[in-house]
């Protein structure tokens, strides 16, 4: 088990900045900025929330085996396949919180700090992220505890290789293979705890919003 959780772990330090990065960028853009296309990009960016894992694994199966540069890199089977799988079912997830927070934030405060000759990147930085933050947060937390339980996409496009793409959704399944109950409800517990910790993260953030509102 201590080299699936390292391995999941691994998972974990290469997704989150990704899901900080392209979560917070993509939901900026939906909340903040209108043009043509933008609820079909919307509904496109959701869409991995609800298809089956089966069908995520099977288009990520075509793009990189049918995609010259990323066949050339062989992509499948490996680690980079076994970070990459859980992002796309994760993503929509922290998309959808950044969205709502940067939507909550009043535009008149923005405005406000524009009329003082803020650019726009200071004005993201000093009023907008800081208002959002709450948002942010609990939508990381999500997104991540949706990384690190990742199973079918995972399985399709990265295997289940000890050492290399087994994480400890994975392992799990291995155990109840082996007929290993014991080590497999070790590891479930493990991501349980996780799980519940997030939830808990998710709803300290809540109740800190309503405080400041009250």
């Amino acid at each position: 088990m201590r080299t699936a959780l390292l391995t999941s772990l691994k998972v974990l330090a290469v997704d989150i900045p990704l899901l900080l990065i392209l979560g917070t960028s993509l939901g900026w853009l939906l909340a903040k900025r209108n043009f043509r296309g933008r609820e079909l990009l919307h509904l496109l960016l959701l869409l991995p929330v609800v298809l089956p894992p089966s069908v995520l694994g099977l288009y990520l199966l075509m793009f990189f085996g049918r995609v010259s540069f990323f066949h050339d890199l062989g992509l499948l089977f490996s680690f980079p396949a076994a970070a990459m799988a859980p992002l796309l079912p994760a993503l929509p997830i922290m998309i959808q919180a950044a969205r709502s927070g940067f939507a909550s934030v009043d535009e008149r405060l923005e405005d406000a700090a524009r009329t003082l000759g803020d650019g726009e990147a200071a004005v993201f930085r000093r009023v907008t992220f800081p208002l959002a933050r709450r948002f942010l947060l609990a939508g990381l937390a999500l997104s991540s505890a949706r990384v690190l339980g990742d199973f079918g996409v995972t399985l399709m496009v990265a295997g289940n290789i000890p050492g290399r793409t087994q994480t400890l959704p994975l392992y799990i399944y291995s155990c109840i293979e082996a007929l290993d109950f014991a080590l497999a409800h070790a590891a479930a517990v493990v991501l349980t705890v996780v799980g519940i910790g997030c939830l808990l993260l998710v709803r300290r953030m809540e109740g800190s919003g309503r405080g400041r509102l009250a």
